[in-house]
């Protein structure tokens, strides 16, 4: 059975930082790309970054970039964002995906069930 299972997340007040982490198990986890999406209430889902399976390139949303980081542990089946300077507006629940779709897509092939951010003002 295939599990993805964020953890980190956290109440933080703007300026601060938090790093998650997506656990998975149950897939190849190297033959995957691995992303990071969020959900404020009341909006549509968003695609925060991307880390690719082969090359360790990295896409991230443009309001993001210089802030947060996307990497992954392959010998523990695991990929993190490090979020800085953290902004209210990136209040949200966070998601991570795993993908074999070399083109961004919204729908991946595996979720997780998301961890809750909450940056204050």
């Amino acid at each position: 059975q295939v599990q993805l299972v964020e953890s980190g997340g956290g109440l933080v007040q703007a300026g601060g930082s938090l790093r998650l982490s997506c656990a998975t198990s149950g897939l190849t986890f190297t033959t995957y790309h691995m992303d990071w999406f969020r959900q404020a209430p009341g909006k549509e889902r968003e695609f925060v970054a991307r880390i690719s399976w082969n090359t360790g390139a990295t896409i991230y949303v443009d309001s993001v970039k210089g802030r947060f980081t996307i990497s992954r542990d392959n010998a523990k089946n695991t990929v993190y964002l490090q979020m800085n300077g953290l902004k209210p507006e990136d209040t949200a629940v966070y998601y991570c995906a795993a993908s074999r779709a070399a083109v961004l897509t919204n729908s991946p092939k595996y979720w997780g069930q998301g961890t809750q951010v909450t940056v204050s003002s």
